[in-house]
């Protein structure tokens, strides 16, 4: 059957118009305008401005001052009259024994985070897609959800009440059930703060995490749970063989994302979390960028050290990235 004109109209989509003609070459297809899209969508491309104007002003906007890791900079002078030094600043952060105490401590409680929290956002995922009674499945999903909403300067005050080592409700509770026969300083000494902190940061980022995970799950095609469940595959057998690989690539993509975080670190948290007495364990990169930059008005150093974490950052989503491609998987770039 020879068709020299074929036309399909998804205007009423909302997705575009498109026309096929038979030239002896192949298909033409035609997409709608960039002025017929505005008109249509202005609303959207509306509100599209307000987060491209707060990322251009926030984020592009302050890629000028980083020219201030090379020059010793001066806030009376500005960048006109403040001396350029090259990389001398550089040389002064590594040879800092502050700074090299701060980058240690930043990688060891980042990759034990990711070593930690990383794969709880899965389990806790995959428990809630096997819940059947919805309404309890709704409510859990919403009591996990709300720590992410809390500041850390709430959090920190309810950990300091319920970690007390004397009136702490934790310490109170379990010595009243024998498990212990004085207070744990759970925020007082620095290596039961450390394990602390690291289970705080996980009841707080776990619930908001299983958002992406539970979005995946529902994107894996219902046949293949009934084919599997007529093959006479259990629970457990669907979760690996069909929940687990049909997730793989999200669970990639945001690994690939959380090791490209591995030399930052959180300054609200530490602050809310920490005191004099674990300071040793509490002293990480944003901490030092902080003392440095506002408390000494050392600037230049402040900004070589952040501009160190950058750098480093993006070549470790970079190498994480090429590795998933060399694995078999799609990656993040």
């Amino acid at each position: 059957m020879n068709l020299n004109y074929f036309s399909i109209d998804l205007e009423r989509e909302g997705v575009m118009s498109m026309k096929t003609k038979n030239n002896g070459g192949g298909a033409v297809v035609s997409r709608s305008s960039w002025k017929q899209c505005i008109k249509r969508d202005w609303q959207l491309y509306l509100l599209l401005l307000i987060p491209l104007a707060l990322v251009i002003i926030f984020s592009f906007g302050a890629y000028p001052g980083l020219r201030m890791a090379f020059m010793d900079y001066k806030p009376a002078k500005g960048y006109a009259g403040s001396k350029w030094v090259g990389f001398d600043t550089f040389r002064k952060v590594f040879k800092d024994a502050d700074f090299t105490r701060a980058l240690r401590n930043s990688i060891v409680f980042n990759l034990l985070d990711l070593f930690v929290g990383f794969p709880m956002p899965i389990i806790l995922a995959l428990i809630l897609n096997e819940l059947r009674y919805k309404r309890f499945k709704k409510v859990s999903q919403t009591i996990l959800y709300l720590p992410h909403f809390l500041s850390w300067a709430i959090i920190g005050s309810v950990a300091l009440t319920m970690f007390k080592p004397t009136s702490g409700l934790v310490n109170i509770a379990m010595m009243r059930m024998g498990l212990i026969s004085e207070g744990i300083p759970f925020l007082n000494e620095k290596w039961h703060w450390a394990v602390t902190y690291l289970l705080i940061g996980v009841w707080q980022s776990m619930g908001w995490g299983t958002i992406l995970y539970l979005a995946a799950i529902t994107g894996i095609s219902g046949e293949q749970y009934e084919a599997a469940m007529i093959d006479g595959a259990n629970r457990w057998q669907r979760m690996i063989h069909i929940t687990l690989p049909g997730i793989r690539s999200t669970i990639v993509t945001l690994l690939i994302m959380n090791l490209g975080r591995v030399m930052g670190s959180n300054l609200e948290r530490l602050t809310a979390l920490g005191n004099t007495q674990v300071k040793e364990f509490q002293y990480q990169l944003a901490v030092y960028i902080y003392n440095k930059g506002i408390g000494n008005n050392k600037f230049s150093m402040a900004t070589a050290v952040g501009l160190f974490q950058s750098v480093i950052g993006v070549c470790l989503v970079l190498i994480s990235d090429r590795i998933a491609k060399k694995l078999g998987e799609d990656g993040l770039l």
